[in-house]
């Protein structure tokens, strides 16, 4: 019976292996340790504009990382049509920071701010889940040409924070760029190099792990490390429904965040092919549509029950899958679960906060530019010759660049159009898929015959096929056989 196990998984895909329980949680940990800072940012931003006590404070947190685990497992297991099921870490968005701290401060800050976001929050979630299955249809207006650019401003995004966690934090803070901070960041990303160097094999997959704690340990020798709140932090905590009152609704509260919601769809769409391209699974629209689903119904719940804020797919972690080559969703899931008792036990989840913002900012840089470098792949399979879809490439990435660069670009725009350039992601989609309409697609919504991009929408095929990679889903062989010419899996080889 022991030797049948294994060969009943040979045909697995690396995305639903499920691989041994010890190395579930350590490459779980991993991820939990390269996406808690992204976590708990969110709601310390958020509480401390409002005005809140320390209580509440850690309350938020709390309730955040309980959020981020409940909506990970949803993601990667899945519930019916709910969850893409493949490895996708959800957390705290930041695209919403905005918004709700100007929901807030308009309802007066304090619990009653908190009141107003959170009725934001669940109707925004809401509605989104509704129109989620609209981006089905978009999905032949994502040939890579646009995935590609859209993959690689997402790295770019991450890496000005990666850079500020090596400085120290804040640029106005007094150290930061100290060469104590900077030193740090270094020696953590020494470490994960050399890991891959010299140490092939199971230890170059936990290489960022090794970093992280290894970079702990030298900074807490050097007393850069700060422990002094896990003492304060409670050992057992729950969020409970409804803890800071009922949610509260406001119509330009609401309008703000569903805007707001559509951005963060576009980026988590954008974050779903990307992963899609690393574990060689191509999304395609049913997929895409239940990872929506579970972005916008964790959102819902999020604001509506559970006290938190809006949840999005973690770039970082895409990296993270990019960079170790773990493919399997159940590790994902594993740090879902890990999120969930980090929710639970505040103090364990103050020792991983006590980790020093240079140590992350050593392991981002490898982490983020790995996601930028995946983009940079998935252009180099896009067709340049007889057509425009270099100047796509270029206008894409330099729009996305231009809110990262100069964050105060858009100041004197209004609101409506911030909120969706003010994210270079979401402008290197916008300008992504625009510019693909006007070059690539006719006016008939067919593709130019002259104007083709690498692997675009065929005529004849229905959009689930036509996803990045051009490699189908076993769940929709039955209709692509039906909706395709015969000859097009000679045209689409095998990666």
């Amino acid at each position: 019976m022991a030797r049948t196990s294994p060969a009943a998984t040979v045909d697995r895909h690396p995305v639903d292996q499920m691989l041994p329980v010890g190395q579930l949680l350590l490459y779980g940990l991993q991820h939990v340790m390269s996406m808690y800072a992204g976590v708990v940012a969110v709601p310390l931003i958020v509480g401390t504009a409002l005005g809140l006590p320390f209580a509440d404070l850690a309350y938020l947190l709390t309730a955040a990382l309980l959020v981020s685990g409940l909506a990970t497992l949803l993601q990667t297991l899945g519930i019916w049509k709910i969850g893409a099921r493949l490895p996708l870490v959800q957390g705290t968005s930041f695209a919403a920071v905005a918004s709700m701290l100007a929901i807030g401060k308009d309802a007066g800050g304090g619990v009653a701010g908190l009141q107003y976001i959170f009725g934001a929050v669940l109707v925004a979630g809401v509605v989104g889940f509704l129109l989620s299955g609209v981006f089905n249809r978009l999905l032949h207006f994502f040939p890579p040409v646009v995935t590609g650019s859209v993959i690689t401003v997402i790295g770019i995004s991450l890496l000005p924070v990666a850079i500020r966690w090596a400085g120290g934090g804040q640029p106005t803070a007094e150290s930061f760029g100290a060469p104590a901070n900077i030193g740090l960041a270094a020696l953590t990303l020494a470490i994960i190099l050399l890991i891959y160097r010299f140490l092939p094999g199971f230890f170059s997959r936990i290489a960022i792990l090794a970093g992280l704690v290894v970079g702990a340990l030298v900074a807490a020798a050097l007393g850069k490390a700060d422990f002094s709140r896990i003492g304060e932090a409670q050992w057992f905590a729950v969020s409970t429904p409804f803890h800071f009152g009922p949610p509260q609704f406001a119509a330009a509260a609401i309008i703000s965040m569903v805007i707001v919601m559509l951005v963060i769809m576009t980026e988590t769409t954008a974050d779903i092919l990307a992963i899609g391209e690393v574990v060689d699974r191509p999304a395609d629209g049913r997929t895409v549509v239940a990872g929506l689903r579970a972005d916008c119904l964790a959102t819902a719940v999020s604001g509506g029950l559970l006290n938190s804020f809006s949840a999005s797919a973690f770039a970082q972690n895409v990296g993270l899958v990019a960079i170790t080559g773990i493919k399997s969703r159940f590790v994902v899931a594993a740090s879902g679960v890990i999120l969930v008792v980090l929710g639970l036990f505040p103090k364990v989840g103050a020792i991983v906060a006590a980790i020093p913002l240079p140590v992350l900012g050593g392991a981002g840089l490898a982490l983020f530019a790995t996601v930028a470098a995946s983009g940079i792949r998935a252009l180099g399979r896009v067709n340049y010759e007889g057509n425009n879809n270099l100047i796509i490439v270029a206008l894409s990435i330099g729009m996305g660049v231009i809110p990262i660069a100069v964050p105060t670009f858009y100041e004197h725009f209004p609101s409506w159009f911030q909120t969706v350039f003010d994210s270079g992601i979401s402008s290197a989609a916008v300008t992504a898929v625009l510019l693909n309409l006007l070059f690539n697609v006719g006016r008939s919504g067919t593709p130019r015959e002259a104007a083709l991009v690498a692997e675009s929408p065929t005529v004849g095929v229905t959009p689930d096929y036509d996803v990045p990679g051009g490699v189908t889903d076993a769940r929709d062989t039955d209709d692509d056989a039906r909706a395709a010419p015969p000859h097009r899996s000679e045209s689409r080889p095998e990666h």
